[in-house]
């Protein structure tokens, strides 16, 4: 089934933001009638949220999916991904980002901030509208202290993709896990495919977190954060389905392809264990689907293979691994019409 999420980013919503989205962003020069009503309906709730506890991130979902089962695998193509609005916000806040206690420079927050008085939250949160260049190609604008523009260009893509846990207690949006979730992983953007096991009947999948562009690393906390139009294609792949790319019929953790690379992801909250994570993945991946033994598997990967961080912001980091399709076009025989 092809489904549409009409997704919410959560910057300009929050408490440090004065949780008043058309305030903050008229407040921006954006016009009343360019705030989503969705984002003000929002804030204008009574829904219950805690700043200093729970997680930021608006998710839409969850969608069951008719006969998943635990062990199964649910396949994700992400068919587009696309601006709602032409603004988006970037932020850094206090013990967060890369740099917990050097960014944000000034003091820290005040103990009685509330959404009443946000700014003594002493956050920062940068403004950042998008606009189409001469290719009609939509890039960031930030400016210098000059007033000169500094411009870039965006890669739209969801944050957050997930699947149920396997628990009956509340899930926090911020950490990914072998379910998904805010994974953050840049390259999965529109026309890729991520591959997620399933650990509850239903699957029941769920995304958030929409980014117009992030840089690898993530380091000041957020992306672009930008609410997003995303279309999805929802394949489920039952347990053995030669589909899946693993020897065992199912998977342990998510699974990223795109039309150049087979992508495998680590998590763990230690960066260096992530990165062993990424790195037994890869070497699975390369020695069950294709027919590499583990020692030339990982020589394979010293010599050819980027293992990039993806995030460091989210309480799990990430790392994740890009296996370039192309050098493996004359083993095709051995893996499967699905994994080409």
């Amino acid at each position: 089934a092809i489904v549409v999420f009409d997704t919410l980013s959560h910057e300009g919503l929050l408490e440090d933001q004065g949780r008043d989205a058309l305030n903050y962003f008229s407040a921006k020069g954006v016009a009343p009638r360019m705030v989503l009503r969705d984002a003000i309906a929002i804030t204008r709730s009574s829904l219950p949220h805690d700043f200093a506890k729970d997680g930021p991130h608006i998710v839409t979902g969850p969608v069951a999916i008719e006969g998943a089962q635990p062990g199964d695998v649910l396949k994700v193509e992400i068919l587009a991904v696309t601006p709602r609005v032409p603004y988006g916000v970037i932020s850094n806040r206090h013990g967060k980002g890369a740099l917990p206690g050097e960014m944000p420079q000034g003091p820290a927050p005040e103990p009685d901030a509330s959404a009443a008085q946000p700014e003594k939250y002493r956050n920062v949160s940068v403004f950042t509208p998008i606009r189409k260049d001469k290719r009609d190609r939509w890039i960031g604008v930030l400016r210098n202290t000059q007033g000169h523009e500094v411009t870039f260009p965006t890669a739209p893509f969801m944050g957050v993709m997930g699947v149920a846990a396997a628990t009956d207690q509340p899930v926090h949006s911020v950490p990914p896990g072998v379910y998904g979730g805010n994974m953050d992983v840049k390259d999965l953007g529109a026309g890729t495919t991520v591959y997620l096991p399933v650990f509850v009947p239903g699957a029941n999948f769920y995304a958030g977190d929409p980014h117009m562009v992030q840089g690898n690393g993530e380091v000041a906390l957020t992306a672009l954060e930008h609410s997003m139009r995303a279309t999805f294609r929802l394949t489920l792949l039952k347990k053995g389905d030669p589909r899946i790319p693993s020897a065992s019929g199912t998977l342990a953790k998510p699974f990223g392809e795109t039309r150049d690379y087979w992508i495998t992801i680590g998590l763990n909250p230690d960066l260096n264990e992530a990165m062993k994570d990424a790195v037994r993945e890869s070497v699975r991946f390369l020695s069950e689907v294709l027919g590499m033994d583990r020692a030339v598997a990982y020589a394979y990967l010293s010599a050819a293979t980027d293992f990039n961080v993806s995030q460091v912001v989210d309480r799990t980091k990430g790392i994740h691994g890009l296996i370039r399709k192309a050098d493996f076009r004359k083993v095709k025989h051995q893996i499967g019409r699905a994994h080409v």
